[in-house]
């Protein structure tokens, strides 16, 4: 870490990614035309994938840096497309045998809270996941990840439904399987 003459100081920290759902890009430029030499009509075109598993990023970044500017920061740095209010900061620290994780506020400094715990990252280390759902704001996303996140939950849904009727059929069969193999009286 470096301090600054006003006060300040710069530093690094390391953001892993947790992420279970998708990001968007925008699509490469091809001079305004599309594939085939058609241009490009008003249709705003992204792609959408997933980031590999415990993905991380190093940035060097100011104590008067906030979380929510290091969440843009990294979107800008994979150039993810998608609205920097689906995704939050989280510190993630074990102790006794135990992981605790807790929502940094958006106005909180993650480099004084890494100064603070000090440089092990089993006392502190940063998450960035999807904002939970009591925090996810709807109307960010674009009609078609609605759609995909309806179809997702329905597709769970079923699968949950078919568990659970798999589970009572074997259970039934387990009674009737005793009261066939019981004697009477």
């Amino acid at each position: 870490m470096n301090m600054n003459k006003d006060g300040s100081f710069t530093g690094f920290i390391k953001v892993q990614f947790k992420l279970a759902r998708p990001v968007s890009v925008p699509p490469p430029k091809k001079g305004g035309q599309e594939a085939g030499g058609r241009k490009a009509s008003g249709v705003k075109r992204r792609t959408s994938f997933y980031l590999p598993k415990d993905a991380s990023k190093h940035l060097h970044i100011s104590s008067r840096t906030s979380a929510r500017e290091v969440i843009e920061v990294l979107l800008k740095k994979f150039t993810v497309v998608d609205n920097p209010g689906k995704f939050a900061l989280f510190e993630r620290s074990e102790r006794h045998d135990q992981v605790y994780v807790r929502k940094v506020s958006d106005n909180e400094s993650p480099l004084r809270l890494r100064l603070c715990t000090g440089p092990n990252e089993k006392v502190l280390s940063f998450v960035l996941k999807e904002n939970e759902t009591g925090d996810v704001n709807w109307h960010a996303f674009s009609m078609p990840e609605l759609k995909n996140f309806l179809l997702i939950l329905q597709r769970e849904e079923e699968e949950h439904v078919k568990q659970i009727v798999q589970r009572y059929a074997q259970a039934r069969a387990k009674m009737r399987e005793a009261v066939a193999g019981s004697t009477p009286g």
